[in-house]
């Protein structure tokens, strides 16, 4: 896989993403459904936004190593919460500790929605290639 990163403006760099991503010749791409904070037995986290995110990102991690895919490879990364504004306060740095410990660079899109599965608050989703 050949992978550009597509990014005219600088303050990107202080998100860590960027506005797009080129990719050429890959050798396969995963398209993960929206995860949430959900035990092996399907039940949905009770735990404040931050920890439901941190077991957000352990599902997805399973995921993608299951699929044989690596979490570097992931070029978008959707993120959908009940609240922005906590998000912003409480996830960010467990977000961009996430996203630098894999290597990720991606395109992505944050949005604040009414609600999501059993009351959860924070669901994410993703492209990943190989």
């Amino acid at each position: 896989m050949e992978k550009r990163t597509v990014d005219p403006w600088k303050w990107g760099e202080r998100t860590n993403s960027v506005q797009a991503i080129d990719i050429r010749q890959p050798a396969g791409t995963l398209y993960c459904s929206g995860l949430v904070a959900l035990d092996a037995e399907g039940q949905p986290s009770t735990a404040d936004m931050r920890n439901q995110l941190l077991q957000t990102f352990r599902n997805l991690e399973q995921l993608i190593q299951e699929a044989e895919y690596e979490c570097r490879g992931i070029v978008r990364l959707n993120v959908y919460t009940t609240s922005v504004a906590e998000f912003f306060t409480t996830c960010t740095d467990v977000y961009q500790e996430w996203i630098t410990r894999h290597g990720v660079k991606q395109a992505t899109t944050l949005l604040e929605v009414k609600g999501l599965f059993a009351g959860l608050t924070v669901e994410v989703e993703a492209t990943v290639v190989k």
